[in-house]
C-alpha cells in the first residue's frame, strides 16, 4: 500500500507487548510504534528493544513506522540508529520546525520521514518541510499545536482551521501525504466520527489514532464511499476525452483523473 492511501494510522506504545500483539488483528493501514510520549523515560530502552523485535516479526501487509524522540533528548541518536536497523517503513519525527531536522534523520536512518507539525513555527515552515529532502508525509500534532497557539483544551477546532489548511496545502504543493491529528475523547464516538468527516472534507488523507476502537470509523470515513466509487467507474467508462456531459454535469480530464485516483485508492485498501 502507498502511504497516501492510508486511512487509519494507529499509535502504539512500543513498550506494550499486549497492544502490539493485538494490532496484528486490526484492519489499520499503518502501525506506529511509539518511543516518544507514550513511553516513560525509564522504559525507553526496553521499548526500543521491543519495537525492533516487533518490526522484525512484521505486521502483515500493514505499513509500519517508528516514532523516535526529537533532537536534544538523550535518546535521539540511539533511536535513529535503531530506526536504521529496523524493518520499519518510515520514521515519525515529532516537533518538526525546519526541513533540516527531517534531512538529518533521513540521512542517518535512510528511511523516509513523516514530520509531525506541532507548533506555530512548524505550521509556518510546513511548505519548506514538505518539500525538503526525506519528507514522506506530514502529521498534524493537534494537541501540542493547541497548547502552542493558546487554544483552550475544551475549545473546538475553529481556532486550528487556518493551521490545518495551511499544512494540507503545504503537503499537496509538495506532492506528499498529509494526516489529521488524534482525537482524545475515547468515549465520544459521535465526536470522533464528526471530526473524521470534517478532516476528510478539509482534504486530509487519513487520521492518526490512539485506540483500536477508532480504526473502523477512520477506515469508513476516509475510505472510498461505495456510491462515489460506483460513480467514478461509470465516469471513467463514459469519458471519451475533452469536455463533455456526464449524468447531468460537465466533466473534463481532471474529473477523469480524480475518478481514477479514487478507484486506485479503493483497490489499495481492498474495496476494489
Amino acid at each position: 500500500m502507498l502511504l497516501r492511501h492510508a486511512r487509519s494510522l494507529l499509535f502504539l506504545p512500543a513498550s506494550n507487548a499486549r497492544a502490539i500483539a493485538k494490532v496484528r488483528t486490526l484492519p489499520c493501514d499503518l502501525v506506529i510504534l511509539d518511543l516518544e510520549d507514550a513511553v516513560p523515560d525509564e522504559r525507553k530502552e526496553d521499548a526500543r528493544t521491543g519495537a525492533l523485535e516487533a518490526l522484525a516479526e512484521g505486521f502483515g501487509n500493514r505499513l509500519t513506522a517508528l516514532r523516535i524522540n526529537v533532537e536534544g533528548t538523550p535518546w535521539h541518536g540511539v533511536e535513529m540508529i535503531a530506526a536504521k536497523q529496523s524493518a520499519a517503513d518510515y520514521v515519525v519525527l515529532p516537533k518538526v520546525e525546519s526541513p533540516k531536522q527531517v534531512k538529518d534523520v533521513f540521512s542517518v536512518t535512510q528511511k523516509p520521514v513523516i514530520a509531525m507539525i506541532e507548533s506555530a513555527r512548524g505550521v509556518l515552515a510546513a511548505p519548506e518541510i514538505a518539500a525538503g529532502e526525506g519528507a514522506a508525509a506530514l502529521f498534524m500534532g493537534t494537541n501540542d499545536l493547541r497548547q502552542d497557539i493558546g487554544i483552550p483544551a475544551i475549545a473546538g477546532r475553529d481556532g486550528l482551521a487556518m493551521a490545518l489548511q495551511a499544512v494540507i496545502l503545504a503537503a499537496r504543493a509538495a506532492g506528499i501525504a498529509v494526516f489529521d491529528g488524534v482525537f482524545n475523547r475515547l468515549d465520544d464516538e459521535a465526536g470522533f466520527e464528526a471530526e473524521c468527516v470534517a478532516g476528510h472534507a478539509l482534504g486530509f488523507d487519513g487520521k492518526t489514532l490512539i485506540h483500536p476502537s477508532q480504526v473502523p470509523v477512520a477506515n469508513q470515513v476516509f475510505g472510498p464511499d461505495a456510491q462515489a466509487l460506483a460513480d467514478a467507474r461509470r465516469l471513467i467508462e463514459a469519458a471519451t476525452g475533452g469536455a463533455e456531459r456526464f449524468e447531468g454535469r460537465m466533466i473534463e480530464s481532471m474529473h477523469v483523473e480524480a475518478a481514477k485516483a479514487l478507484v486506485a485508492r479503493a483497490e489499495a485498501v481492498g474495496q476494489g
